[in-house]
């Protein structure tokens, strides 16, 4: 009896392990993005899709550290160029308004 709750046990822990595996693969990888990993992890594993994909996330390559920092740069400099762009359409039409002659 004590030998059967002992395979138990065992197998219950490497089904777990098994079950985490892409967030362990992560952590041991210092994932910047371990905790957003372990839970999509957690939720999704059991569709074995996800589980797929945790794998797959766990094993790329490190985000940079200042990701969230270009993003938001990077959209801040092309909502100022379309802008100007649009700026540029407005006075351009604005002028062509005042160089035609009046009737």
């Amino acid at each position: 009896m004590l030998n059967n709750v002992a395979v138990q046990a065992i197998a219950a822990v490497a089904a777990l392990a098994l079950y985490f595996l892409p967030a362990i693969i992560a952590d041991r990888r210092k994932r910047r993005d371990l905790l957003v990993l372990a839970l999509f992890n957690a939720c999704l594993a059991w569709t074995g899709i996800g589980w797929l994909l945790a794998l797959y996330w766990a094993l790329q390559p490190n985000p940079p550290a200042d990701l969230a920092t270009n993003v938001v740069s990077k959209r801040k400099l092309s909502t100022m160029r379309a802008f100007s762009s649009a700026l540029m359409l407005r006075v351009q039409r604005r002028e062509q308004t005042h160089d035609e002659p009046k009737h």
